[in-house]
């Protein structure tokens, strides 16, 4: 396991050379065929010998499994997705190859455990630690502080029914104005918008284009030659924003963008996490902006949450245990909804449904992490947070003024 943008595929790229060095074949599963070529084209820059590599689509090779010789190394790409039929498939063919399956949340899409198929969870660095080494870009976060979403249906899987939650969205039933907050928030910054359907994606690109800021849809039904030219104006700068569903989260190659925009519901928190760190990539000197308008982090918390990553399936969520986020207007402390705030004693003097009543369109705020959250000095952003960790921790104030100068946070 290892966050998204943390070298997934330049790990997978290596062991995919060692084994082949040593002659072994190696087999790399991927469940979008748009996913094939960029792989191989990072196996083959990497070293490793295309002639011993198969890469293909979970489907394709289940109906081929009778012409593919046997592997020494079966590599499952998204490897949440390991449980499912075609997956168990295939592993059964090959039952002397070894396994390796690459994730950045390894938990299935409903919540569910992966020990059926793994045995071993091997954990990279965390996400906190990948922007300390400067892997990945520090984050502004923005969301309403409250959102009320128990209208939407759910789905079998559990999620939210995303054409009901479309027709919601371009009614205009969301907590901010999508142009507006980008505008205010990230004007000028290449955007990807994630969009609950089809439609609603189409709609979206053209309502930024109406108000003069270049953008183009995206789906898994773009023709080949056209998804190819417009992620070529989107890499060239040509096209600011890039609207779709789905298809840019897990994997697919997309140019560096500096803000991602959430437009689309999920109880997921694989599909929370690939779709809000899409933005992260590092850049020398800037931050990424995540615009939240559907509350997904009260669902799931910011996304450079410590998590405790397990084999075993998380437990249901109820109206108990779910991440419920607000944040102070006096001190900005984010913490779990609660009367007052824990950091400075503000009392709230207005319930959630009164705050929903007054105001259904609401302004994104700034979320902070929570301070139980942050338990090194990698994990601190600024000089106060440096001085909260001395006091959580026992330290006298002397430590935090000495880490502060060390990482540059003092002059």
């Amino acid at each position: 396991m290892i966050p998204c943008g943390g070298g997934k595929s330049i790990i997978t790229a290596e062991m995919a050379k060692r084994t082949t060095d040593y002659g072994g074949r190696v087999l790399f599963l991927v469940h979008r065929r748009e996913l094939c070529e960029q792989i191989e084209r990072t196996f083959t820059d990497w070293g490793a010998d295309m002639e011993l590599c198969t890469v293909g689509m979970v489907q394709t090779v289940c109906r081929r499994l009778g012409k593919i010789q046997p592997p020494r190394l079966i590599i499952t790409d998204e490897n949440h997705h390991c449980l499912a039929n075609s997956y168990r498939k295939i592993h059964a063919a090959f039952p002397d190859a070894f396994g390796v399956g690459v994730t950045a949340t390894p938990v299935r899409l409903n919540g569910g455990g992966l020990g059926e198929i793994n045995d071993r969870l091997i954990i990279g660095p965390s996400v906190r630690e990948l922007i300390f080494r400067n892997c990945l870009a520090d984050f502004d976060y923005y969301a309403p502080l409250v959102t009320d979403l128990s209208g939407l249906k759910r789905k079998s899987t559990g999620d939210f029914d995303q054409v009901q939650a479309a027709e919601l969205l371009m009614q205009k039933a969301i907590y901010g104005d999508v142009l507006r907050h980008y505008r205010k928030l990230a004007d000028g910054v290449k955007a990807i918008c994630y969009c609950s359907t089809v439609r609603h994606s189409e709609e979206m690109a053209a309502r930024f284009r109406e108000a003069g800021i270049p953008a183009a849809h995206i789906d898994g039904n773009t023709p080949k030659d056209r998804r190819a030219e417009i992620i070529r104006d989107f890499r060239d700068n040509r096209l600011q924003i890039l609207c779709n569903v789905d298809l840019i989260s897990e994997g697919f190659d997309v140019p560096d963008c500096g803000c991602s925009i959430l437009l689309r519901p999920t109880k997921s928190l694989t599909l929370f996490i690939q779709q809000a760190m899409r933005s992260m990539r590092y850049v020398p000197g800037k931050r990424a902006v995540i615009i939240d308008h559907v509350g997904n982090v009260h669902r799931h918390g910011l996304p450079d949450l410590d998590r405790e990553w397990t084999l075993e399936p998380r437990p249901q969520r109820t109206k108990e245990n779910l991440v419920h986020v607000r944040q102070c207007p006096e001190c900005y402390f984010t913490h779990y909804t609660a009367p007052e705030c824990p950091n400075c004693g503000h009392i709230y003097g207005k319930t959630r449904e009164e705050i929903l009543e007054e105001k259904k369109e609401q302004e994104l705020v700034k979320l902070e992490r929570r301070m139980e959250h942050v338990n090194s000095p990698a994990d601190c952003k600024s000089v106060k947070e440096l001085f909260a960790l001395a006091k959580k921790k026992g330290y006298k104030p002397g430590w935090a003024y000495h880490q502060a100068k060390e990482r540059g946070l003092l002059s």
